[in-house]
């Protein structure tokens, strides 16, 4: 996937300058088949990132249960994230820190 600006810097390249493939190709450093590919995407097209579910079932509905206890201690007891991925990988928990880290409000994301 390419970001926003290099599809607007694309775009630009070939509308308005008026640049072949070949000279975007060689002054954004992008495949010539993404160049392709983005050129022929319709005006309106915006990249799209898929989003993953971070956790499901057991081990969410367990997470959630830690932190609203959590909520209810002074903020120097509560748990860290990592104290809280390493909790649920002692129940099985075989996915990576990051989708543990997703669920957490940005405060308990200390380490």
């Amino acid at each position: 996937m390419i970001p926003i600006d290099t599809l607007g810097k694309i775009r630009r390249l070939r509308f308005s300058d008026g640049l072949s493939i070949s000279e975007i190709v060689r002054r954004t450093g992008l495949s010539r088949n993404a160049v392709k590919s983005w050129l022929k995407a319709g005006e309106g097209t915006v990249p799209k990132y898929r989003r993953h579910e971070s956790m499901t079932g057991l081990y969410r509905d367990r997470l959630l249960q830690w932190l609203e206890a959590d909520a209810r201690r002074a903020q120097r007891d509560r748990r860290t994230a990592l104290a809280l991925y390493g909790q649920l990988q002692q129940l099985g928990f075989t996915g990576s820190s990051t989708r543990v880290y997703r669920i957490l409000p940005w405060q308990a994301r200390r380490r």
